[in-house]
């Protein structure tokens, strides 16, 4: 062999037009954000509704002690007995609605069995936010029962 190098004749690669694909990744993202944004509209409306939901359990559990607390004496035959009366038990549910704010609505106040209240309230919930997925209006009930504890 002799000692001149010998080169290799290059080899040109043919060009292929590819399509212009920049940007396509910008579009995805964009995608993505969307349906996160979705996605997090959606959970804060809902828990929204399960808090609206709670505090409207607890009204209707404050309104039923209130109103088996309304009682009267009766006199029986082995002393004095507590009654609850329907009267009694709406009288007591309707105050307490009135001094605690929001929207709820008495919607039933009784007394089943004259020892125990049963107060049905009822509120419209509508989301704190403008979701499209979320509709708006949903009617939330509640039934609360309270006791009195005299005998």
């Amino acid at each position: 062999m002799s000692g001149r190098a010998t080169r290799s004749p290059q080899r040109s690669r043919p060009v292929v037009d590819r399509p212009h694909d920049e940007g396509s990744v910008l579009v995805l993202t964009l995608g993505y954000v969307l349906l996160a944004l979705a996605v997090v509209l959606v959970c804060v409306c809902a828990t929204d509704l399960h808090l609206a939901q709670k505090r409207l359990d607890a009204l209707a559990a404050s309104a039923a002690a209130a109103g088996a607390d309304g009682y009267t004496l009766e006199p029986a035959e082995d002393g004095v007995r507590a009654v609850v009366t329907d009267a009694g038990v709406r009288e007591q549910a309707a105050l307490i609605l009135a001094a605690l704010p929001g929207d709820a609505r008495l919607v039933s106040a009784e007394a089943p069995d004259g020892v125990s209240a049963r107060v049905t309230v009822s509120a419209t919930w509508h989301p704190p936010l403008i979701a499209p997925f979320v509709p708006d209006g949903v009617e939330l009930h509640a039934v609360g029962t309270g006791r009195t504890a005299l005998q």
